[in-house]
């Protein structure tokens, strides 16, 4: 009995064979080589920074970044993290303050995509995506990602990390507060962040500030996310989908909200199930 090429059986194994190699393709192209080193704010010792060093795995001729946006001082925030850093490694410590202006220099931007780290500093997440948003410089980062740089940040610099970052302001509330002291629905105020992890919302200061109800309105408004709440001097590396917590503090998880209801008046929300695990330097956790 003779077998065709073209038989309707061998047709359809090629285009299931083509098919895998194209989703696998899709895949690999997806999956950055760079890493995240997410730091809680507060506090950043020697130790901590040099294990971000470590991280990053910096060679004689790679340099750091840092980009300063965030902060109402970029200049004092680059000192800041110059004067530490260079204690510690002999590598090159270059500040690029980007502003509307400057955000579509070819030169800078090509800069910033060779650096092998890239720290973003503290201040006003909001103020810093005002800068890079659906700029050159936000490509760049994302590419500098993706080609195997480590993407660093603290506090602010934590919080652009998502694409749904938390901004720090409450709807329902005129006044900022550090701790938000209800858990009500369409109250929690995001914005587009740098997307640099998927379906996870990052606090930052999170032990320290007490930010639980904050988080938990994240994921109220978003029950299919992971909330992770750093906590002060301490930082999360984030390896694809492996996370390992460093420093000094622990990183609180919340997951898997069940039974969310909303009241008709006043926002509040009804919650009947929320997964917790909180962990400490060493620790692991995958995340989907």
């Amino acid at each position: 009995m003779t077998t065709t090429l073209f038989s309707s059986e061998n047709i359809f194994k090629l285009f299931s064979a083509f098919i895998a190699i194209l989703f696998s393709t899709s895949i690999q192209a997806q999956t950055p080589k760079g890493k995240l080193f997410i730091i809680g704010g507060g506090n950043r010792s020697d130790q901590l920074m040099s294990q971000l060093l470590t991280v990053s795995s910096l060679q004689k001729k790679d340099f750091i970044v840092v980009l300063p946006m965030s902060s109402e001082e970029p200049d004092s925030a680059y000192i800041y993290f110059k004067k530490q850093v260079e204690k510690l490694t002999p590598n090159p410590i270059v500040m690029l303050n980007f502003n509307k202006q400057t955000n579509s220099n070819k030169v800078l931007v090509d800069s910033l995509q060779k650096a092998k780290l890239i720290f973003i500093s503290g201040g006003d997440q909001s103020r810093f995506m005002q800068v890079v948003k659906n700029t050159p410089v936000f490509n760049a980062i994302h590419q500098a990602y993706q080609n195997g740089s480590t993407i660093s940040g603290t506090s602010a610099g934590a919080a652009v990390m998502c694409e749904h970052m938390i901004s720090g302001n409450q709807k329902l509330e005129p006044k900022y507060t550090a701790t938000v002291d209800n858990i009500r629905y369409d109250n929690l105020e995001t914005a587009v962040g740098l997307g640099l992890i998927k379906n996870v919302i990052i606090d930052q200061h999170f032990l320290k500030r007490s930010r639980y109800n904050r988080l938990i309105s994240g994921l109220v408004e978003f029950p299919t996310h992971i909330g992770i709440g750093i906590d002060e001097s301490t930082a999360i590396i984030v390896r694809n989908k492996e996370i390992e917590i460093v420093g000094e503090s622990e990183v609180v998880v919340l997951q898997n909200p069940k039974g969310i209801t909303k009241a008709p008046r006043n926002n509040a929300v009804g919650l009947k199930k929320l997964d917790m695990s909180i962990y400490y330097e060493g620790q692991k956790f995958n995340i989907k």
